[in-house]
């Protein structure tokens, strides 16, 4: 099994990550703000250089406004 970090499904990941915040209209230093992060934090893992865990994911979810269902939705939909 290939590293989580370099799959197509962490790619995936990423990409609707970046686009919930998007449409959250947030930028990566007003997320980081929210998280009580630095905008590096954010910077990261939208880039693939940082792995989230499921504690940040969910901590990342709630600072957007969504479920955390309706984030991991998004993710099986982009298939």
């Amino acid at each position: 099994m290939d590293k989580s970090i370099t799959t197509q499904a962490h790619a995936r990941l990423l990409a609707v990550l970046r686009e919930a915040r998007s449409e959250a209209g947030l930028s990566q230093h007003q997320l980081a703000d929210r998280l009580d992060e630095p905008q590096s934090f954010v910077s990261k893992y939208e880039s693939g250089t940082r792995r989230l865990d499921l504690v940040e994911l969910c901590a990342i979810s709630s600072a957007l406004g969504l479920p955390l269902q309706a984030l991991i939705r998004r993710f099986e939909e982009s298939e």
